[in-house]
């Protein structure tokens, strides 16, 4: 199994879009569309394909959200390609893309509390909860470099 990441492009963005989740994971994850949509309007958004085979099955988006700290918004992987361990090494690898980034000292997650699998997936990376978002929504977890 070869899982990585790859930039989108005009050859691979349709597929990226075309990627989801479950049904009873859709309040969680927003759609891949919208997110390149605010990635191309908006400075310091990096978006990767999470491929398998080179075949986009994922999508990541990280945003830097100042000179030391990287947030990752958005992490989906699709229905199809679930619990197969794709996301696990996908997140491996986006982890240790992010730290290349020189000055970075911070990779924030964040993530709906509801969400049953969350919690013990990112800890399991060294994500350590901080405490609710601004607007009480999600829970925002950080490892520290």
């Amino acid at each position: 199994m070869q899982i990585s990441l790859e930039e989108i492009n005009k050859k691979n963005y349709e597929s990226v879009c075309d990627l989801d989740v479950t049904e009873a994971q859709e309040d969680y994850v927003a759609c891949n569309m919208w997110s390149l949509v605010e990635s191309f309007y908006n400075e310091g958004h990096t978006c990767k394909a999470i491929c398998f085979d080179d075949k986009p099955v994922g999508f990541f988006m990280w945003v830097k959200e100042s000179v030391s700290k990287i947030s990752i918004w958005r992490f989906m992987v699709d229905k199809n390609y679930q619990n197969q361990g794709i996301g696990r090494i996908a997140l491996t690898l986006a982890i240790e893309a992010i730290k290349q980034t020189p000055s970075v000292k911070e990779i924030e997650i964040c993530y709906n509390p509801t969400n049953p699998v969350a919690k013990d997936f990112y800890s399991s990376f060294g994500f350590q909860e901080i405490g609710m978002d601004e607007d009480g929504e999600d829970m925002l977890a950080l490892i520290k470099l």
